[in-house]
């Protein structure tokens, strides 16, 4: 995979992010989107630098999950035409574990920003996807399995924090505090039994980007979706609707 694309903020502005989120973008157009001038951060370029870019270190691949049907249902390169999907590992530079925000309300909220959806999950395989079709759009997807009565309220905690977290709440990860303001819900169709959308601004260290996240439960399986655009960090971002498509399809094909 070439890979030419960098971030220009630091990671750890967007740590509570996804890792691979930050990443997809290196999967997409090709064009170093860093700003006229300006150096990049050195830590924070080296985060978001994936395996492959000039001086990088190789990123390892993902562990395989052992629940053999999470792995079929991920997706991987050439499901979609038009993106570059990425299944490497976790950034070591990354931080672990789940944020923990400032209002109990808006914990769901802030779970779904960590490593898997929130703490019930058995496992989660995730994927970074980058655009080739539209400059710096970087999704991440990941697909989590559960007992069924865990994933169901899963969707239902994250309605009620949707509704309840408005006005937005700040959420903690290793020491690394990030904003989440603005959230709204959003309407968006899948092909899964519940759906629940939102939007939001993330804030860090005087960096803003809008996201948009899609969470999915078929059965005992929780599909988590989130988009940024890293090229314009003031453009709204949407989960492109072949993306959450074809992940539900092929969670459905895995069983």
């Amino acid at each position: 995979m070439r890979i030419t694309a960098r971030f220009t903020a630091p990671a750890t502005r967007f740590a509570l992010l996804p890792a691979l989120l930050l990443g997809a973008v290196a999967c997409g157009s090709g064009t170093d989107t860093s700003a006229p001038g300006k150096t990049p951060d050195p830590k924070g370029s080296a985060a978001a630098r994936p395996s492959g870019a000039p001086g990088a270190p190789a990123a390892p691949a993902a562990p395989k999950a052992k629940d053999a049907s999470l792995e079929r249902a991920a997706l991987v390169q050439g499901d979609l035409p038009g993106y570059q999907i990425s299944a490497q590992g976790k950034n070591p530079n990354a931080p672990d574990g789940q944020p923990q925000a400032d209002k109990k309300a808006c914990q769901p909220l802030a779970d779904i920003m960590g490593d898997k959806p929130d703490p019930a999950a058995h496992e989660t395989v995730n994927r970074g996807i980058g655009s080739q079709k539209q400059v710096g759009l970087a999704v991440s997807a990941s697909v989590s399995s559960y007992a069924e009565a865990e994933a169901k309220r899963v969707v239902a905690r994250l309605r009620e924090a949707v509704a309840a977290c408005g006005t937005g709440f700040t959420a903690t990860v290793e020491k690394q505090t990030g904003r989440y303001r603005d959230v709204k819900a959003v309407p968006y169709r899948t092909a899964g039994e519940e759906t629940v959308s939102w939007t939001t601004t993330a804030t860090a260290e005087g960096v803003s980007a809008p996201v948009h996240l899609v969470v999915v439960r078929q059965g005992d399986r929780v599909v988590r979706l989130m988009a940024l655009n890293v090229a314009a960090a003031d453009q709204k971002a949407l989960v492109p609707q072949e993306i959450a498509d074809k992940q539900l399809e092929k969670v459905k094909k895995a069983g």
